[in-house]
């Protein structure tokens, strides 16, 4: 594929310090670089047209503005810079550009990182699943659910991914809605589908509590308005309460971390209504470079059958008789198996759950964690 076709090159140039993240990655300035056995490609989004067309289309610049001057973090970068994304001639014509993109480096085991842009942009990075021949887990991140798509693109993306036709979404999972933002309707079909919804209060209560969430997912759907708006002032939907910098920072450290987490976006952030100090843009930096972060912590857990895990049986007495837990020796996280000797092919990469010790200790009282028999349900 040639990417040149689907960029226009980035003109920001911020720090010539040897230290700086700018001067450890690859950039389309005047030339497209190769990318070929990168590990990650930043790709500016400048579509609106999903929800605010008035919004300002040079924003993804003022977030590489704050990246750019960042210190460059742990491990040898493998990351290009595509540039921005050039718009279809319509609103669906982009999605199906995103999707054409995003699938290509996908395939590359290159992990597209989007920012900027309306929320609805996600759906390019989903369709860019649709020939993985797996199923895929997505994990969205919004202050409210966008099932309603007689309003706008934005305010209905969700819904779109959830009837697309073929259908490969596996699980999804909804973090930090507001219950006084979201339709009760809403919630009641996630857990009808025996998907995941987790309210703004359970994600700040224990963050450490929501890692195996973020752990199982192939695809982050972040949007900013998730965090207060004190954090995120350019973020339309932005309410008082919300998210912290630090908590959203934490969030994409684990999605870099996650071994299955294939692509990101983080959306709609308009820099026309960023602070003067472009506090928004700088919050979505540091987002980036936690998830570039957790990337080169990667553990390789992957391989259960290694001597890299140790693997306890718990006996519940009931069905099912036993549960199996893997923890790993590298990273000391758990993982919890869903007996299934039928499934095969796609279903096969989802029987190993992630999990935390807590799973596993209210296993030996006997009972049944609930993530658990969801997936059970499933598969």
């Amino acid at each position: 594929m040639d990417l040149k076709l689907f960029f226009n090159p980035t003109e920001v140039d911020v720090d010539k310090d040897a230290t700086s993240f700018q001067s450890s990655i690859y950039i389309n300035r005047h030339k497209m670089p190769d990318h070929e056995g990168m590990d990650m490609a930043l790709i500016g989004l400048c579509e609106y047209r999903g929800e605010n067309e008035k919004a300002d289309v040079k924003s993804a610049d003022e977030v590489r503005k704050q990246l750019y001057g960042l210190k460059k973090g742990f491990g040898d970068y493998g990351i290009i810079d595509l540039g921005n994304f050039r718009n279809g001639p319509t609103l669906e014509d982009t999605y199906l550009r995103l999707k054409e993109v995003c699938g290509y480096l996908m395939e590359k085991d290159i992990v597209p990182i989007l920012f900027g842009g309306s929320h609805d942009l996600d759906l390019g990075q989903y369709f860019g699943y649709e020939s993985a021949e797996k199923l895929v887990s997505v994990l969205n991140i919004d202050n409210s659910m966008d099932f309603d798509d007689d309003q706008s693109p934005a305010k209905g993306h969700v819904g779109t991914i959830l009837k697309h036709s073929p259908n490969y979404l596996f699980s999804y999972y909804h973090l930090a809605y507001q219950s006084y933002l979201t339709d009760q309707k809403s919630i009641e079909l996630v857990e009808r589908l025996s998907f995941e919804a987790v309210r703004l209060g359970v994600v700040k209560e224990n963050i450490k509590e929501i890692e195996p969430i973020v752990r199982d997912a192939d695809m982050l759907s972040f949007d900013m308005s998730a965090l207060q708006a004190f954090y995120a002032p350019a973020a339309s939907n932005a309410k008082v309460y919300g998210l912290t910098g630090e908590e959203a920072c934490q969030l994409t450290w684990y999605a870099g971390q996650n071994e299955k987490m294939s692509s990101i976006g983080l959306y709609n952030y308009d820099a026309s209504q960023d602070s003067k100090d472009r506090k928004t843009a700088f919050v979505m930096s540091t987002m980036i470079w936690y998830f570039v972060e957790g990337y080169y912590h990667r553990k390789g857990d992957k391989n259960f059958k290694s001597n890299d895990y140790l693997m306890y049986e718990v006996h519940l007495g009931g069905e099912p008789e036993t549960i199996r837990f893997y923890k790993s020796k590298l990273s000391e996280r758990w993982w919890m198996e869903v007996p299934n000797p039928e499934a095969e092919g796609l279903f096969n990469r989802n029987r190993m759950i992630a999990c935390n010790y807590s799973d596993y200790d209210l296993a030996l009282k006997g009972e049944l964690p609930d993530r658990w028999m969801n997936f059970y349900n499933k598969v």
